[in-house]
């Protein structure tokens, strides 16, 4: 299992973009983890699925809501990651009024939960394998904090603990 200390696997993401930019074509576009996180700070949660009661109802909204929070405690993205491929993520994030304040990428594979041995064995409830639920700080593609839950729960990878690490490693 990634470890504080480690660096962030070399998998590529996935995010739908809505709106084409440079470089950006509209859809589904590769997020090359290690890139992507280069010379940043990131908030990065991770959850079995999107739209699942407990990461709609308060994983994901933490996040949200204390995203100017975690800007001004040196964090320059947040990121959620869950095994969903991008149109799903996207769709989420709308419901979700994301809004720019998090980055909905999607692990359709489940390569980034494999890479890191943060898996969640679901076949047994026609989930398939889906990624723990868990968050870290990331700094420039380094694990500074790892907070993962244990089965059915929900006390440490929520937006508040995550916070807290953050505003303790800014000084």
């Amino acid at each position: 299992m990634i470890k504080v200390g480690d660096m962030l696997p070399a998998i590529t993401l996935m995010e739908y973009i809505d709106t084409p930019t440079e470089g950006c074509s509209l859809g589904p576009n590769p997020v090359p983890v290690q890139q992507a996180a280069a010379g940043k700070t990131i908030a990065l949660l991770a959850l079995p699925g999107a739209f699942t009661p407990t990461c709609s109802a308060k994983h994901l909204p933490g996040y949200v809501e204390k995203a100017a929070e975690f800007k001004a405690a040196g964090v320059d993205e947040i990121w959620c990651l869950s095994v969903n491929d991008a149109f799903v993520m996207d769709a989420w994030g709308r419901e979700q009024n994301v809004q720019g304040k998090v980055r909905m990428l999607a692990d359709g594979d489940a390569e980034f939960a494999k890479a890191t041995g943060l898996t969640l064995d679901l076949t047994g409830k026609g989930l398939g394998l889906r990624s723990n639920r868990y968050s870290m700080l990331v700094r420039d593609g380094k694990v500074l904090t790892l907070n993962v839950e244990g089965p059915g729960k929900f006390e440490v990878s929520d937006a508040d603990t995550l916070l807290a690490q953050a505003k303790s490693l800014k000084g």
